[in-house]
């Protein structure tokens, strides 16, 4: 029993690099559930939580219950449990929560990893069972967390996700932008509106010549790359500028640059998305546990 989750010393990675980083490795099992477990890490911490989980399968079975086929997703961005027909998302494991993968060398159908939960902070044990694939499935998951954390090293702590969280932070401040600068247009039209109004409403007799740079509806025509007109408003102040869309380098409408998540440093980041960074630094900085073999690169550097 002492064996049961020992990893061989001369295996290598299954997969390329471009599969597990670009895309992901399928593979179809079992799923005899999950269980919360009381460490992060450990060969009797595993065992026990197998049988148990066997255990409980037993007696669904001998109730008329089948046990329920997935479909696993292994990517650098983690470990996805699908329904195989549906396509929806059970489960969700980011790889720098799992501390702990194996398969059991006593029941070669068996493999197992320990999560922790995102929302609860609990470890779970997720329990599989594939007829043909459970040594490389484990060894995938490996590779994988191997790859994330070189990945997590070398762009300095951030990762793709906070990429995506900020893209979409970028997106919405060019909306407002824009939307700034569709409400600063129609204020302006307002305005040449009423000033074109109280000049045709003056006394009669006088010359009221209509101004050659409007259109036949009496509107200023607008043109993008030509600048507003100075007409003062009607509170003798100059409308603001309309910002260049030429410069080399463009700002937002809090007039700050794009933010580029790989020219900061760790104290640029908000709050919300730094804490999501320490998360996975803690993550990695544990290391993934792959049947007794701890896999945990260089220390992390100062810039995460």
């Amino acid at each position: 029993m002492n064996r049961a989750f020992s990893r061989k010393k001369d295996k290598t990675w299954m997969h390329t690099p471009e599969a597990l980083s670009k895309h992901y490795i399928p593979y179809n099992a079992k799923f005899l559930g999950s269980t919360e477990v009381e460490q992060p890490k450990g060969t009797e911490i595993v065992r026990d939580a197998v049988r148990k989980l066997k255990f409980a399968r037993h007696i669904k079975k001998s109730e008329g219950q089948k046990t329920p086929k997935v479909e696993l997703q292994i990517s650098i961005y983690g470990v996805k449990i699908l329904d195989p027909k549906t396509k929806e998302v059970q489960h969700n494991c980011q790889l720098h929560r799992i501390s702990f993968c194996a398969d059991d060398k006593t029941d070669k159908r068996i493999f197992t990893f320990i999560c922790k939960d995102s929302e609860s902070n609990k470890h779970l044990c997720y329990v599989f069972d594939s007829e043909k694939c459970a040594e490389e499935i484990t060894l995938t998951i490996g590779q994988a967390f191997d790859l994330a954390y070189r990945k997590f090293l070398e762009s300095g702590g951030k990762d793709v996700e906070t990429r995506k969280q900020i893209a979409g932070l970028q997106k919405r401040i060019n909306e407002l932008e824009t939307e700034n600068m569709e409400l600063k247009n129609k204020v302006q039209d307002l305005e040449n509106q009423l000033r074109i109004t109280q000049i045709h409403t003056s006394p009669a007799g006088s010359v009221t010549p209509k101004s050659p740079s409007t259109d036949i509806f009496d509107m200023v025509p607008f043109s993008p790359i030509s600048p507003q007109s100075s007409t003062p408003t009607r509170n003798g102040t100059q409308p603001p500028p309309v910002p260049s869309r030429s410069a080399e380098i463009k700002r937002d409408l809090f007039g700050a640059e794009p933010f580029d998540p790989f020219s900061c440093g760790a104290g640029d980041f908000p709050p919300d998305i730094q804490s999501k960074l320490d998360e996975m630094q803690e993550g990695f900085k544990m290391g993934l546990t792959l049947e007794g073999t701890v896999f945990c690169l260089d220390p992390l550097d100062s810039r995460c």
